[in-house]
Protein backbone atom coordinates (compact mmCIF):
# COMPACT_ATOMS: atom_id res chain seq x y z
CA UNK A 1 0.00 0.00 0.00
CA UNK A 2 1.08 3.49 -0.53
CA UNK A 3 0.78 5.70 2.09
CA UNK A 4 1.14 9.57 1.93
CA UNK A 5 4.43 10.19 3.69
CA UNK A 6 5.86 7.21 1.37
CA UNK A 7 9.00 9.15 -0.29
CA UNK A 8 8.70 5.97 -2.88
CA UNK A 9 5.07 7.02 -3.15
CA UNK A 10 4.60 8.70 -7.41
CA UNK A 11 3.49 12.11 -5.81
CA UNK A 12 6.68 12.28 -3.78
CA UNK A 13 8.82 11.08 -6.40
CA UNK A 14 7.44 13.52 -9.03
CA UNK A 15 7.89 16.57 -6.60
CA UNK A 16 11.53 15.66 -6.51
CA UNK A 17 11.87 14.93 -9.59
CA UNK A 18 10.43 18.03 -10.68
CA UNK A 19 12.15 20.35 -8.16
CA UNK A 20 15.33 18.59 -9.13
CA UNK A 21 14.99 20.31 -12.53
CA UNK A 22 16.41 18.17 -14.36
CA UNK A 23 14.06 16.67 -17.10
CA UNK A 24 14.84 13.06 -17.90
CA UNK A 25 14.12 12.70 -13.89
CA UNK A 26 11.13 13.77 -14.31
CA UNK A 27 10.35 11.57 -17.26
CA UNK A 28 11.74 8.43 -15.35
CA UNK A 29 8.83 8.72 -12.70
CA UNK A 30 5.98 7.69 -15.69
CA UNK A 31 5.82 4.29 -17.83
CA UNK A 32 7.23 4.34 -21.41
CA UNK A 33 3.65 4.66 -22.77
CA UNK A 34 2.42 6.99 -19.73
CA UNK A 35 -0.60 10.10 -20.72
CA UNK A 36 -0.01 13.70 -19.24
CA UNK A 37 -2.92 15.59 -19.39
CA UNK A 38 -0.87 19.54 -19.68
CA UNK A 39 -4.40 20.85 -20.80
CA UNK A 40 -7.70 19.20 -20.24
CA UNK A 41 -8.69 17.62 -23.15
CA UNK A 42 -5.65 17.41 -25.33
CA UNK A 43 -3.89 14.15 -23.88
CA UNK A 44 0.10 13.84 -25.21
CA UNK A 45 3.43 11.06 -24.34
CA UNK A 46 6.29 10.46 -25.22
CA UNK A 47 8.47 13.73 -26.40
CA UNK A 48 5.34 16.28 -25.60
CA UNK A 49 4.93 14.61 -22.20
CA UNK A 50 8.85 15.34 -21.63
CA UNK A 51 8.11 18.75 -23.07
CA UNK A 52 5.39 20.11 -21.37
CA UNK A 53 7.00 18.74 -17.84
CA UNK A 54 9.68 20.65 -19.10
CA UNK A 55 7.89 23.84 -19.56
CA UNK A 56 6.44 24.01 -15.96
CA UNK A 57 10.36 23.33 -14.93
CA UNK A 58 11.56 26.45 -16.74
CA UNK A 59 9.06 28.50 -14.37
CA UNK A 60 12.25 27.81 -11.45
CA UNK A 61 9.72 27.61 -8.79
CA UNK A 62 8.85 24.15 -6.37
CA UNK A 63 5.98 22.42 -6.60
CA UNK A 64 4.33 21.07 -4.00
CA UNK A 65 1.83 18.15 -4.00
CA UNK A 66 -0.31 16.16 -1.17
CA UNK A 67 -1.74 13.07 -1.88
CA UNK A 68 -5.51 13.24 -0.81
CA UNK A 69 -6.47 9.60 -1.06
CA UNK A 70 -4.50 6.82 -2.35
CA UNK A 71 -6.35 3.74 -3.62
CA UNK A 72 -4.71 0.77 -4.31
CA UNK A 73 -5.21 -2.39 -6.20
CA UNK A 74 -2.72 -4.88 -6.15
CA UNK A 75 -0.16 -3.14 -8.46
CA UNK A 76 -2.54 -0.58 -9.35
CA UNK A 77 -3.25 3.16 -7.94
CA UNK A 78 -5.53 5.69 -7.94
CA UNK A 79 -4.00 8.66 -6.61
CA UNK A 80 -6.37 11.79 -5.98
CA UNK A 81 -3.21 14.91 -5.04
CA UNK A 82 -3.72 18.69 -4.42
CA UNK A 83 -0.73 20.41 -6.08
CA UNK A 84 0.25 23.95 -6.18
CA UNK A 85 3.56 26.06 -7.78
CA UNK A 86 3.52 29.75 -6.93
CA UNK A 87 5.92 32.27 -6.71
CA UNK A 88 7.42 34.46 -9.57
CA UNK A 89 9.06 33.02 -12.19
CA UNK A 90 12.87 33.01 -13.49
CA UNK A 91 11.36 35.56 -16.17
CA UNK A 92 9.57 37.67 -13.74
CA UNK A 93 5.97 36.87 -14.29
CA UNK A 94 4.11 35.54 -11.39
CA UNK A 95 3.05 32.16 -11.28
CA UNK A 96 0.16 30.61 -9.07
CA UNK A 97 -0.64 27.21 -10.56
CA UNK A 98 -2.63 24.69 -8.50
CA UNK A 99 -5.03 22.22 -8.30
CA UNK A 100 -6.50 18.07 -7.67
CA UNK A 101 -5.09 15.66 -9.99
CA UNK A 102 -6.31 12.68 -10.65
CA UNK A 103 -3.68 9.63 -11.73
CA UNK A 104 -3.30 6.44 -11.82
CA UNK A 105 0.11 4.48 -11.28
CA UNK A 106 1.18 1.15 -11.29
CA UNK A 107 3.97 -0.31 -9.43
CA UNK A 108 6.74 -1.92 -11.85
CA UNK A 109 8.85 -5.42 -11.43
CA UNK A 110 11.14 -3.40 -9.83
CA UNK A 111 9.05 -2.40 -7.04
CA UNK A 112 9.02 1.13 -8.23
CA UNK A 113 5.68 3.34 -8.75
CA UNK A 114 5.45 4.96 -12.10
CA UNK A 115 2.28 6.91 -13.82
CA UNK A 116 0.47 5.42 -15.95
CA UNK A 117 -1.86 8.85 -16.31
CA UNK A 118 -1.10 12.05 -14.80
CA UNK A 119 -4.29 14.68 -14.88
CA UNK A 120 -3.19 16.91 -12.85
CA UNK A 121 -7.04 19.01 -13.98
CA UNK A 122 -8.76 16.16 -12.23
CA UNK A 123 -12.02 16.10 -13.64
CA UNK A 124 -11.48 18.31 -15.99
Amino acid sequence: MILAGDPDSPAARFVAAMNSGNPQAVDHVYEDDAVLVPVPGHPVTGAARLAANQHLQSFGLPIEARPRHVYVAGDIALLIVDWSMRGTARDGSTVDLSGTATDVARRGPDGQWRYVIDNPHGTA
